[in-house]
C-alpha cells in the first residue's frame, strides 16, 4: 500500500471543501475548521479513508471482479478514463444510461448491437446496404460506442462502483444502492456520505485532487490485479508439477496389471 502523505494531500488542494453555506451536515465528522467562508476538510481522516478503500479495492481487483470508474464532471472525465484504462476497468465518463446497473440486461443488448454492426463491415453485409442505411447505422454505431464503448468487456454486475461527485452521479449510487452493490466514492462537504459505503472525504471538483485520490486508488487496484495473476500462476505450476506424478501412476499401474 502507497504510503499517503498529508503534505502531498494539501498540495494537490484535497482538503478544500466548498462553502460553508452549501454543506450538508452529515459531513461534519470529516471537517477540520472554517476559513474565509470554506470548509477545510480534516486530511488525518482523508488519508485513513484512502487506506480502507485501498485494501477492499485491491480485494475485490483480485477475485476477478469488475469495478465501475464513473465521473462525467468534465475536470475528472478525463482522469477518470485514464486511471480506469491503466488498469483495465470499465468507466462511464458520458452521460449515465439510465438502467445501467438495474437494466443490465438491455444495457448488455445495446453493447451486443455494436458488436453485430462490427461482424456486418467484416463480412461484407454492410456493403449490401443502401447510402442512407449504412449512414443511419454508422451514426447509431458512434452513438453506441460514446455512451457505452468503455464497457464493451463488463460482461456481468461490477463488484463495485468508484464515483467522483456523488452529488452530480446520484443515479449511479441509486442504482448501485437498490443491487447492494458497494459504492466508492470522493465525496466533498457539500454531499450525504450516509449511501456510500467508502467514503473519501475530498474535494472532488479541482483535477489535481481527483488525480492524487484515484492514483492511490488504482494504485491499489493494480496490485490486486497483480495478485491474482501471481496466484493463478502458482495454481498453474502445482496444477503441472502433479500432472507428471498422475500419469506416473497411471503408468505403473497399467503395467502392474499387465503383468
Amino acid at each position: 500500500m502507497a504510503n499517503i502523505e498529508i503534505k502531498d494531500l494539501i498540495d494537490s488542494g484535497v482538503h478544500f471543501g466548498h462553502l460553508t453555506r452549501k454543506w450538508d451536515p452529515n459531513m461534519a465528522p470529516y471537517v477540520y475548521t472554517e476559513r474565509k467562508g470554506i470548509h477545510i476538510i480534516d486530511l488525518y481522516k482523508t488519508a485513513a479513508k484512502i487506506e480502507e478503500a485501498s485494501s477492499a479495492l485491491g480485494k475485490i481487483a483480485a477475485s476477478g471482479r469488475k469495478i465501475l470508474f464513473v465521473a462525467t464532471k468534465k475536470q475528472a472525465k478525463d482522469i477518470v478514463a485514464d486511471k480506469a484504462k491503466s488498469v483495465n476497468m470499465p468507466f462511464i465518463t458520458e452521460r449515465w444510461p439510465g438502467g445501467m446497473l438495474t437494466n443490465f440486461v438491455t444495457i448488455r443488448k445495446a453493447v451486443k448491437k455494436m458488436a453485430y454492426i462490427d461482424r456486418m463491415k467484416k463480412d461484407g453485409s454492410f456493403e449490401a446496404l443502401s447510402k442512407r442505411e449504412k449512414l443511419q447505422i454508422n451514426r447509431q454505431r458512434a452513438k453506441l460506442e460514446k455512451n457505452l464503448g468503455s464497457i464493451v468487456d463488463m460482461t456481468r454486475l461490477p463488484g463495485a462502483i468508484l464515483i467522483v461527485d456523488i452529488k452530480r452521479e446520484h443515479i449511479a449510487v441509486a442504482e448501485a444502492q437498490k443491487l447492494n452493490i458497494p459504492i466508492f466514492a470522493m465525496v466533498d462537504t457539500n454531499s450525504d456520505p450516509r449511501p456510500i459505503d467508502f467514503v473519501i472525504p475530498s474535494n472532488d471538483d479541482a483535477s489535481k485532487s481527483i488525480d492524487k485520490v484515484l492514483s492511490f486508488l488504482t494504485d491499489a487496484i493494480a496490485d490486486g490485479l497483480s495478485d491474482r495473476k501471481k496466484s493463478k500462476e502458482a495454481t498453474q505450476e502445482v496444477a503441472a508439477e502433479k500432472a507428471p506424478k498422475a500419469d506416473k501412476a497411471v503408468t505403473e499401474e497399467v503395467t502392474e496389471k499387465d503383468n
